[in-house]
């Protein structure tokens, strides 16, 4: 072989081997080589629908904070119960409890296994549009601070809501703007959890969800939208879960909300596990999964939610989830 040839030969052989070592080098995990900063982002990154949310702010004998994987087999999000204007109480209190390296190890399970962990905020306890407060940026901190992935506005100033002057409305788009100020986009979720007739049109003085929506829908992710607690006959069928609502709420159904500009994708359908999490409005898993799949079938996929562990189970997601996105 002739020595200008075997050169070549020599430096395509070491330029081969040179390419394969790189190549082995590279990551085959898209989060190898990153720093614990840039993986937490990556864990806490908005998720694409479908949603399937779960609530849990009881007490549950033996566990401290949020179940375990095991049991939430068909869920994505699990959010604490609650983060009230004066501090942490119930589930979240719990997390607090709860050394670093504990909940570093729940995360870490949580994240393999696909779950967001969140906070709720408010509840049924905290009005604080009456009470003249806006615990945003403390919130925002909170959420920093404990590790979560992200909020979720679970917003029950009636009062407010009802008085019809737009101060409920303009509370919440500040909050939310505020929220998102130290939540970044990408990097934290921002959910809010409104009852279903907050989305009816010419209702509400201050133009209602729609009017919140219109203002900084695009900084929220997603709606736990609660279609329950509304009344005895309020969106317990297909029909006026899907459809079409009640003269009591007007256009208040899935698809009318979506008709008045609020993103399909973004209407995630609310529950309660059981007749007893509810003053009214169950439905049975099995007929709840047949709207599903009729919803789906009409374009839509944000996801379900539900109030709350442990009477919802990974059973009762599996069940509802059948005949849409089985499990």
């Amino acid at each position: 072989m002739p020595p200008t040839v075997f050169n070549r030969l020599f430096l395509a052989i070491i330029s081969l081997l040179f390419l394969l070592t790189r190549v082995k080098a590279f990551p085959a995990n898209a989060e190898d080589g990153l720093d614990k900063q840039a993986r937490d982002v990556l864990a806490r990154a908005t998720p694409a629908a479908p949603h399937w949310v779960v609530y849990g702010d009881q007490y549950v004998s033996g566990t401290t904070g949020p179940p375990a994987v095991s049991a939430l087999t068909g869920y994505n999000v699990f959010i604490l119960g609650f983060l009230l204007v004066e501090g942490a109480w119930d589930k979240v209190e719990e997390w607090t409890t709860l050394t670093a390296a504990q909940r570093s190890s729940v995360k870490t399970q949580f994240a393999n296994a696909g779950i967001k962990l969140l906070v709720s905020a408010f509840g049924s306890t905290d009005v604080p549009t009456s009470t003249g407060v806006d615990p945003a940026t403390t919130m925002a901190n909170f959420v920093v601070q404990w590790e979560f992935d992200g909020i979720d506005c679970d917003y029950e100033d009636f009062n407010a809501f009802d008085a019809g002057d737009g101060k409920a409305e303009n509370w919440l788009i500040s909050f939310t703007t505020q929220l998102r100020t130290i939540l970044p986009q990408g990097q934290y979720i921002i959910t809010h959890a409104p009852v279903a007739p907050w989305f009816s049109p010419n209702i509400w003085g201050g133009g209602g969800y729609l009017a919140v929506d219109a203002a900084v829908g695009n900084l929220i992710d997603w709606y736990n939208v609660q279609f329950y607690n509304q009344g005895s006959k309020e969106y317990t069928t297909c029909t006026g879960l899907l459809n079409s609502s009640s003269s009591t709420w007007p256009n208040s159904a899935l698809f009318q909300i979506a008709a008045s500009g609020v993103p399909l994708s973004k209407l995630v359908i609310g529950k309660p596990a059981t007749s007893g999490e509810a003053d009214n409005g169950y439905v049975a898993p099995a007929t709840l999964a047949g709207c599903l799949a009729t919803a789906k079938a009409q374009g839509w996929n944000a996801g379900a939610m539900v109030w709350e562990y442990p009477g919802a189970t990974a059973a009762w997601i599996q069940s509802v989830r059948s005949q849409s996105f089985p499990v």
